[in-house]
This record gives structure tokens, C-alpha cells and sequence, in this order.
């Protein structure tokens, strides 16, 4: 079993965090914007399917509108509901050592912006414990960006998330603020429907 299974059948305890997992759904569906941990870097997320959440993520970010945004999930089993998934992404996911992010083809249901202008979108299946609650409860993926202003660093950590983030969210997840354990951003690959991939990163 590689460390990437190990980490997704690794026992954890719901109760460090079963609060703040309670008010984040509570807050994504409500339309607001989370600021929350990852499986790689800390990110901003909301409902990816409400197009007034989605706005303001670009308006907290000064992001771009040509650019899309990723998503994250908490099994496999979600994806062919909102992408058609290739047979070889299983086994991609499966087998991956480390967070990997895969670009699907021919996005659904999901607010504008979201997916790119070629309505492919990037998806990671998350495990780490606090994300992957997340979206086991929220019971659909998330918008998970960097939790940064366009331009500037990704923060490694919580404490060089800017206080223009901070202030602009409509909740913050105290859950791992003062972990400093080295995580960094996830590999990406493009696949099509005939199994062919390109390594994006």
C-alpha cells in the first residue's frame, strides 16, 4: 500500500475539528467563502456551484476571470457527476505517492468561471483529514484556490496568509493555524477521453 492509501485509511480523531467542519458547511451553504486547509497549502472555498460564492472568491483574490479555479474531493466516486472521467484516472489517483491534481474534460452543474473556457476543470481527490471531512459533509466538491491575492506568494502557512485574506472571508478554520509541517502545491496533469495525459505540472 503506498503512503498516499496509507494516509486516506489513517484513523483521526472527528473531534479535533468536528466544530469547525460543522460551521464550514454551515457557511458554504450559505453562499459564503471558507478559509480552510488543504492537502497541500491553505486555501479559499466555497459551494462550486454558487455563482454569487464564486464572484467573490475572484473579487478577494483580484484574480483574473480567464483563470478557473480547482476543485477538491473527498472520493473518486463524485467525479463522474460533475466530469467525464477517463478509465486510467482511477488508477492515477489510486497509485499517486502525493496530492494529485487531474484536468477533466466536459464540466457540469457548476456556476461560470469555475471550469476553464475549454469547460475542463481541475480536480484533486483530497486526503488529508479535515478537507476530505469537509467535503464528505458539504456532500459536493469545493472551490479550493490559494489563499493569496493574485501575484503573489502561495502561503506555505497559515501565519503568511495577508490580513486582506483574512478580513475578507466569511469564516476561518482554526484547525491547523499552527502547523508548520513543509506541504507544497500538487502535481497537475491533463487527461482526455482516450486516456492520453499531459503533465502540466
Amino acid at each position: 500500500m503506498n503512503s498516499h492509501s496509507q494516509n486516506r485509511s489513517q484513523r483521526v480523531d472527528f473531534s479535533l475539528f468536528a466544530d469547525d467542519v460543522n460551521q464550514a458547511v454551515r457557511v458554504l451553504r450559505q453562499g459564503g467563502v471558507i478559509l480552510y486547509p488543504t492537502d497541500t497549502i491553505w486555501g479559499l472555498g466555497c459551494d462550486p456551484t454558487n455563482a454569487e460564492a464564486v464572484n467573490k472568491i475572484y473579487e478577494i483574490k483580484h484574480r483574473p476571470q480567464c483563470k478557473s479555479l480547482l476543485l477538491l474531493t473527498d472520493s473518486p466516486a463524485r467525479l463522474p457527476f460533475i466530469v467525464d472521467v477517463p478509465d486510467i484516472s482511477y488508477q492515477l489517483i489510486e497509485v499517486a505517492d502525493k496530492p494529485l491534481t487531474i484536468i477533466y474534460p466536459n464540466a457540469r452543474g457548476l456556476a461560470p468561471k469555475v471550469a476553464a473556457d475549454d469547460n475542463s476543470v481541475g480536480i484533486r481527490v483530497t486526503s488529508e483529514p479535515f478537507s476530505r471531512t469537509l467535503c464528505q459533509r458539504f456532500g459536493r466538491p469545493i472551490v479550493s484556490t490559494s489563499a493569496n491575492v493574485s501575484g503573489e506568494p502561495s502561503p506555505a502557512f497559515f501565519n503568511q496568509i495577508s490580513d486582506e485574506i483574512k478580513g475578507a472571508v466569511d469564516f476561518i478554520v482554526s484547525y491547523r493555524q499552527d502547523d508548520t509541517t513543509p506541504r507544497h502545491p500538487s502535481s497537475i496533469i491533463a487527461l482526455d477521453m482516450k486516456n492520453q495525459f499531459k503533465i502540466i505540472r
